[in-house]
């Protein structure tokens, strides 16, 4: 065993620098993780789009709770939850026949023994597939019951000014969001809104800006760019670099393609999630030198934004999720 401590050892050492690695990898704004509120779709997936056609990554940091997301559903107009025996005629047959075979065997007569003239083989197989049916209802609505909750994560202080970085799109609206106008729309809960050029243009350009207040460590430019708990989110981010010694610029933000995932109003609020592949050099700098510890090569990558407004209000980053 002894000789083989140092193959354990260089394992545990190669895991660190690995997992250290992978923290830098995706340091840009939100640290590739997703963060934020989608309102009452907070635990809804988006709907796929040319940009991202696979499903979403759930939110991993949300002040949103499920029971919050669920009460704001309802009053946005979506369907109380079913019972254990769901809706419908066939809820309506699954409570009856099973009332009726309780009764029964209450009174010594079996379980068909309330249900009289089916005391035969077609009661049998009624039976059979009242259980299979009251089965499949009871498993769905314990699932739906124990649905996980995502982490929430608090505040943090505010992390101290550093490096401002320079950045922008270059390409307008034509290049980049091409396929927005021909996104779709989610069928969850929220009256859907119509989405136009300006509003694009406002999307581009906070993917711009937030990665720019982001570099620079700007909070008070976040928090007219995002909302309270996505900034919360970035200063915590920031504080762990502070923390580390480590400033992390990101510069030469383009998008390349993007397009609409779903729009819709609750309330006095208004939603879009957008789907965007954008490129931009993510680099990792020690503060003390100036050195790149990690990225500062030009890359790509996909993520879709959600972005909030209320009425006569400027629209406002709200979630980030990987693609």
């Amino acid at each position: 065993m002894k000789r083989y401590r140092w193959l354990i050892a260089f394992a545990a050492i190669a895991t660190i620098f690995t997992l250290t690695a992978a923290d830098y990898a995706d340091a840009r704004a939100g640290r590739g993780i997703s963060s934020g509120s989608r309102g009452t779709r907070t635990f809804s997936a988006p709907a796929a789009t040319p940009t991202a056609p696979r499903a979403a990554q759930p939110l991993q940091r949300s002040t949103t709770q499920p029971s919050t997301a669920a009460t704001g559903a309802a009053a946005a107009g979506q369907a109380a939850r079913p019972g254990l025996f769901g809706g419908g005629l066939l809820g309506g047959l699954a409570a009856g026949f099973l009332g009726a075979g309780l009764f029964g065997m209450l009174f010594g007569h079996g379980f068909l023994g309330g249900m009289g003239g089916f005391a035969s083989f077609l009661g049998l197989i009624l039976q059979v597939v009242l259980v299979i049916v009251v089965a499949r209802l009871a498993f769905a609505w314990w699932q739906r019951r124990n649905q996980p909750a995502y982490a929430m994560q608090g505040a943090s202080p505010d992390a101290g000014a550093g490096r401002a970085a320079a950045g922008g799109l270059g390409n307008g609206l034509g290049s980049g969001f091409g396929g927005l106008f021909g996104g779709g729309a989610s069928a969850s809960a929220g009256e859907p809104i119509t989405i136009d050029k300006q509003d694009y243009d406002d999307f581009e350009r906070l993917l711009s800006d937030v990665q720019a207040a982001y570099s620079a460590e700007d909070l008070n430019a976040l928090r007219s760019k995002a909302t309270p708990e996505m900034v919360s989110y970035f200063a915590e981010d920031l504080a762990e670099n502070s923390g580390r010694g480590l400033v992390n610029q990101v510069t030469d933000v383009k998008l390349l393609q993007g397009d609409l995932a779903e729009a819709w109003r609750e309330g006095g609020d208004e939603y879009a999630t957008v789907a965007m592949r954008f490129a931009l050099t993510d680099s990792m700098i020690e503060r003390a030198s100036g050195r790149v510890v990690d990225g500062g090569t030009p890359s790509e990558t996909t993520e879709l934004w959600t972005f909030r407004r209320s009425r006569g209000a400027p629209w406002m980053l709200s979630a980030i999720q990987q693609a």
